[in-house]
Formats: structure tokens, sequence, C-alpha cells
């Protein structure tokens, strides 16, 4: 039997020369294209996922962000409104109210009745304009030109000093008394600066009295403190004294914070009033010296004369 190392060298040669099957692979482009599209396919979906978890990661944090926020609004609202806050600040103002009292409760009320009074009158002035010239100076200067009808109707009737003058131009166009008419003038001026003053005078007296009413309370606060310590005996606690003169001494503060505001606020009202004065005396003067009233005014008078 013969193996194969018995072969001889033509039959070892033949079967080199055997041609054996080629195993490399070989490029084809259209495998290359589909495999470059499948590729780029690939990456197209794998940017869209994480573009889509990009946008989810964000729309959730701030949507996270967004509680965050409402939770911290709620918190300080709850807070600011909680009767815990309001207790914090209104504890000690109560407290400063009973440690001073009956005196303290009467400046309270007189603070209280002062500031009504005071918005009312603002509320008049504010209304009324009593210092508003800008119609009146119009009217002045149209009666100067000798135009009284003019001059009329450029004053605002729904304010009292334009109809005071609009009164006095009325009484010296239809040639009245003079003498009358300048009664009836000072009667309707009297009349408004009355009514501008209304309420002033508790004002005045608000602002006087308030000091004194504190400086009452502090002199009961020190009798009693001095009771106190007289009751102790050689057993004087020091902060029993001091406690009591600072409970004396804040009247007096209460009796002065009610007091400046509101003498400032009479002096400001007062001086409004007297300059209200002021303008319907020049303006109403200013009707009668005008060259207008001082011609009709003589003719009537002279016509008067040669009568009698």
């Amino acid at each position: 039997m013969n193996t194969p190392s018995d072969n001889s060298p033509v039959e070892q040669t033949v079967l080199s020369n055997q041609v054996l099957p080629d195993t490399s692979t070989e490029t084809n482009p259209a495998t290359t294209q589909v495999t470059d599209g499948a590729s780029n396919n690939l990456n197209t979906a794998l940017n869209s996922v994480s573009g889509a978890e990009t946008k989810a990661d964000i729309s959730t944090i701030q949507t996270n962000s967004s509680d965050i926020l409402d939770q911290t609004i709620n918190q300080n609202l709850d807070q600011t409104l909680s009767p815990d806050l309001a207790s914090h600040y209104l504890d000690p103002i109560i407290k400063m109210i009973d440690v001073g009292g009956p005196v303290v409760w009467i400046l309270i009320a007189l603070s209280v009745f002062s500031l009504s009074v005071i918005i009312l009158k603002l509320w008049q002035f504010a209304v009324t304009k009593p210092e508003s010239t800008a119609d009146i100076n119009l009217s002045l200067e149209k009666w100067r030109r000798h135009d009284p009808a003019g001059a009329v109707k450029s004053l605002r009737s729904d304010r009292p000093v334009s109809k005071i003058i609009a009164y006095a131009m009325h009484g010296v166009t239809e040639q009245q008394d003079q003498a009358l008419l300048q009664e009836e003038l000072s009667r309707q001026a009297n009349h408004l600066i009355n009514q501008l003053k209304a309420l002033l005078r508790p004002l005045e007296v608000i602002a006087s009295l308030s000091p004194l009413l504190g400086l009452m309370g502090t002199v009961l606060g020190m009798i009693v403190a001095f009771q106190q310590m007289e009751a102790a005996g050689n057993n004087v606690d020091p902060s029993v004294l001091s406690g009591g003169i600072w409970q004396a001494l804040l009247t007096t503060a209460v009796g002065l914070a009610v007091a400046i505001p509101v003498a400032t606020a009479h002096s400001m009202l007062e001086r409004k009033v007297e300059r209200t004065a002021i303008l319907i005396n020049d303006y109403v003067t200013q009707v009668f010296t005008c060259p207008l009233s001082q011609t009709k005014v003589t003719l009537a008078v002279k016509e008067h004369q040669r009568a009698a």
C-alpha cells in the first residue's frame, strides 16, 4: 500500500500545481454604498434619539425649576401672611399700648380723628381748587380790554373764587351801588374762607394738646414708679425703677408722634386758606380798579349827583 509520503515527485508537482480557491474578498461598489447608507441612517437615528433625550432632559429641568420656584414663592407668601409673622410685629405694638395705659389710647383716638380731618380737607382743596388762577387771569385780561362778556365767560362756574370774581364783574357791568356790591362780595368771600377753615381748629387743638397728654402720662407713670420704689423699702430693685421710667416716657413719645404731623398739616392747610383770602382780595380789587369799572362807576356817580 502506498502512503502520501510514497508519492512520486511528479505526482507531488501535479498536486502543487492544482488551483486552490481564492478566499480573498473583493470590494463591491454596490455593497459599499449600502453599507455607508446604513451607517448614515444609524447615526441619524442615534442623533435623533440623543436629541430627543436632551430635549426631554431640558424640559424636565425646566419643569422642576418652575415647580421649585412656585414652592418657594408659596412658602414666602405663607410666611408673610402667616399669623405668627403678623403677631411678631403686632405683639410689641399691643404691648406698648397696654403699658402706656389710657393716655396712649386717647392719643391713638386723637391721631385717627386727625388723620380723617386731614384727608377730608385735602379732598376739599383738591375739588374746589381755590388757588387755581388760570381762568381768572385770562378773564382779567379780557376785562382790561373792555370785553366784560368775554371776561365773565372765561371764568369757571365750578370754582368758588371764580364765582366771586364773576359776581363782581356783573355788579360793575350793571352799575350796581358800589358800597352794596362790596358788602356782598365781602360776605361771599368770608363765607368761602369760613368753609375752608372748617375743622382746622380741632387740628390746632390736637396739635397743642397731644404733648400735654403725653407729659401727663409721663408724670403719672413716674408717680407709680416711685410708689413701687417706696413700697420696696430697703430691697429696691433698680430694674423696677428703670422699667417704670421708660413706661412713663412712652406716653411722651406717643404724644409727640401725634402732635408733630398734625401741627405740620394744620400749618399747611391754614397757609392755603390765607393764600386764598389774599387772592380773592387782590382779584376783586383789580375788577374795581380796571379802567372799565372806573369809567362806568364814575359816570354813574356823576349822573346821580346831577340828578340830586
